[in-house]
């Protein structure tokens, strides 16, 4: 059949510098490099290449440079390249097209279009090299007050009258993002949870179950129950520090879940409780919740099962009634909600779900946290955010606009060395990340990956600290939705209106 599609990569080999060598032939798992015997040289097939820029990066000599080629169809404003190339593979295939990572579609990035405030004359900053700064930040339900037990003259406080409930305790306000053993390799998730433990933070499970070889991290770990139930039993909903039930994610809101059989090794199915090569799919509803009732019995039966000793999330993608679905959410009894914006990661997700469906996490946040607060139940739930959290002034800014705390998926991946090429659900990752073939998931060492991790997490919080002091703030907590320190720039009424911010240049 006739191929209407241009190759999206172009590979350019300088052959004075190349001696193959064919570090790039073995280091490529899409089979886009070949060594010709008789001539001696190294050909390369350009439709193959998916962009990771492996071979690039490990050509000793720095013969290879790959390229995005530039769509060479006639100039349409309506018919453009990517539509024209998508109706080419479906007419190939009749397929679903997938893709991986989340929406690159150029929609406006509203983190880009807030500023953050800083001290001067009447409120000086705070130099966090000499000062005590506190960001450490405790996830759980609030009373609506803390009573004290009566202590005597000079003595410490040691208890509440009233119970405080289950908290998870961060060092920083940041989490590692549900990622499941299967979407990604277990030497990826082993970086996660190590470096979630050495730092004081938590890493979450995904809907995979939770590998053996991981039940070393529990202290640390997030263990998600989703509408596949996959690895779900008392003694997984105990091997964690909290739960969260899966209704929502940010690149395909509304769908399930579908890991590729390709994925399921002996493993995966063993953790997974699944039959090995099988398609792992995860309904898009949970067949036991039709309503907030429905989701109270569920947060009710896994507080049972969990003794009361947990807090009990929900995660929902940021859809446009999000501000009452999570007033629901808080009503039915939840210690945390997770949202998850629609710029969120995936390991796979039908394409035209992911551009268009969802909305961004900044406006939904505002828009979740205002409503909370004007129905006077805030304390009662923790707010962390997801779906793009690109820097830690994206976390400042989180925070300052309603969030306790955030997930980071992307941008961990991406120091575990992923170059999103955007082709996670083939399971051809020759960084090791998204894949689960042997040969390539030694390719990442959870050693070198949990160190990266760190230098990440330590990096963000040494910013954080900074920002924090030149606002004038030393605790965290006193930046939780204080939009007063956010103002717009770029943005229209109706924008800042949602946000709850002023625009730049606006007083107090």
């Amino acid at each position: 059949m006739l191929k209407l599609n241009q190759s999206e990569f172009e590979i350019n080999r300088d052959k004075e510098k190349c001696i193959s060598c064919q570090v790039c032939v073995r280091q490529c798992s899409n089979d886009v490099h070949e060594y010709d015997e008789d001539e001696g040289t190294v050909l390369s097939d350009n439709s193959k290449c998916v962009g990771c820029h492996r071979c690039e990066t490990l050509c000793p000599t720095g013969s290879i440079k790959i390229k995005q080629r530039e769509p060479e169809f006639k100039s349409n404003a309506n018919w453009t390249a990517e539509q024209l190339k998508n109706i080419y593979k479906q007419a190939e295939t009749g397929g679903v097209i997938l893709t991986g990572m989340g929406c690159d579609k150029p929609y406006p990035i509203y983190w880009d279009h807030i500023l953050f405030n800083a001290s001067q004359v009447t409120n000086p900053s705070i130099d966090p090299l000499r000062e005590p700064m506190e960001i450490k930040t405790f996830i759980g339900r609030k009373p609506d007050r803390l009573e004290i037990k009566p202590v005597k003259a000079g003595g410490r406080i040691k208890s509440f009258k009233n119970n405080l409930g289950p908290q998870l305790e961060l060092n920083a306000p940041i989490l590692f993002s549900a990622m499941s053993y299967g979407s990604i390799s277990l030497n990826a998730v082993k970086s996660l949870a190590k470096a979630a433990a050495e730092f004081g933070t938590f890493y979450n499970t995904g809907e995979g179950g939770l590998h053996k070889d991981l039940k070393i991290y529990a202290k640390n770990t997030i263990v998600q129950v989703a509408s596949g139930r996959f690895g779900v039993d008392r003694e997984y909903l105990n091997s964690g520090a909290a739960v969260e039930i899966k209704i929502g994610q940010g690149a395909k809101p509304g769908i399930g879940g579908h890991l590729p059989g390709e994925k399921v090794n002996y493993d995966v199915s063993t953790t997974r409780m699944i039959p090995e090569g099988s398609d792992a799919i995860s309904p898009a509803p949970h067949h036991d919740i039709y309503s907030i009732e429905d989701l109270a019995q569920l947060i009710y039966a896994l507080k049972e099962a969990t003794d009361y000793k947990k807090p009990v999330g929900v995660k929902i993608s940021a859809v446009h009634n999000v501000a009452p679905i999570a007033s629901g959410i808080v009503r039915a009894g939840a210690d945390f909600i997770s949202i998850d914006g629609f710029r969120g990661g995936t390991g796979a997700a039908p394409q035209v779900i992911r551009d268009n469906v969802g909305i961004p996490i900044e406006l939904a946040l505002a828009s979740v946290d205002i409503r909370l607060r004007e129905e006077r139940i805030r304390h009662k739930v923790s707010l962390i955010v997801a779906g793009s959290i690109r820097s830690s002034a994206d976390v400042i800014k989180a925070i300052a606009l309603g969030a306790d705390a955030v997930y980071i998926g992307t941008a961990a991946l991406v120091a575990l060395g992923c170059h999103l090429c955007q082709k996670c659900y083939t399971s051809k990752c020759n960084w090791g990340i998204a894949t689960q073939d042997p040969y390539l998931t030694r390719r990442l060492n959870p050693e070198i990956g949990t160190r990266k991790l760190l230098n990440l997490l330590n990096a963000w919080s040494h910013e954080i600290k900074e920002m924090l002091g030149g606002a004038g703030i030393n605790a965290i907590e006193s930046l939780r939705g204080n939009r007063e320190h956010l103002r717009g720039i770029g943005l229209n009424e109706k924008e800042l209106s949602i946000l709850g911010i002023k625009y730049a240049g606006e007083a107090w």
